[in-house]
């Protein structure tokens, strides 16, 4: 059976509310945050990794060869938002930052060799080899879990717990869609046989 694909106006349509959903999400991790940041000022640096995200979606590049699958569409948009959900609860670790420090370099650094071929859901908006990429191919999923998993640490709960286990498991079937999209690219191929690992060295 054949997908049917999308007609340019339902893409931009589809774009323009992911974006505009992601943008009031951010407005409201904010406004949620705020009051924590004299309890746990390092809680900002969670701020900018979101706001980072926020704002190379607003202005990444367009893309034709784009997963048109609803369940890649899921997780790439349920993905993206869930960590906006997360609550602050003080009381945290303060171990929790070198990791959230760490994550945000490691992310940013990914972000900067991406530039405008940042996306949310599965797609080929260029394949990049250099940088961070030639570590792993896919480093600032590292540097997102990194990142959460400081986040977590400086703010414990079951509810915050909860909510990055199933955003995990978002970013695990977002790799496995961006692996399926990008391996039709004869560059991506190569890279792929040079970079043997997809997150972490030696592991996966």
């Amino acid at each position: 059976m054949t997908a049917t694909i999308p007609s340019r106006e339902t893409r931009l349509l589809l774009d323009l509310s992911e974006r505009i959903a992601i943008v009031l999400l951010f407005v409201w991790l904010c406004s949620r945050f705020y009051a924590s940041l004299d309890e746990t000022p390092f809680n900002l640096f969670f701020l900018v990794s979101e706001g980072i995200v926020a704002l190379f979606v607003l202005f990444r590049r367009a893309t034709e060869n784009i997963s048109i699958k609803p369940f890649d569409w899921a997780v790439g948009v349920i993905g993206t938002m869930l960590p906006m959900l997360i609550s602050p609860s003080g009381n945290g670790w303060p171990i929790g930052v070198v990791f959230l420090i760490a994550g945000l370099g490691i992310s940013l650094g990914a972000k900067i060799s991406l530039r405008r071929s940042f996306g949310v859901v599965a797609a080929n908006r260029g394949v990049k080899c250099d940088g961070l990429y030639g570590a792993v191919r896919h480093p600032m999923y590292l540097g997102y879990f990194l990142t959460y998993a400081g986040v977590l640490m400086l703010n414990p709960s079951v509810f915050n717990a909860a909510l990055l286990t199933l955003w995990a498991a978002c970013q695990i079937a977002r790799i496995i869609a961006e692996e399926r999209v990008l391996l039709q690219d004869a560059t991506y191929q190569a890279h792929a046989r040079k970079v043997r690992f997809r997150l972490i060295p030696y592991v996966y």
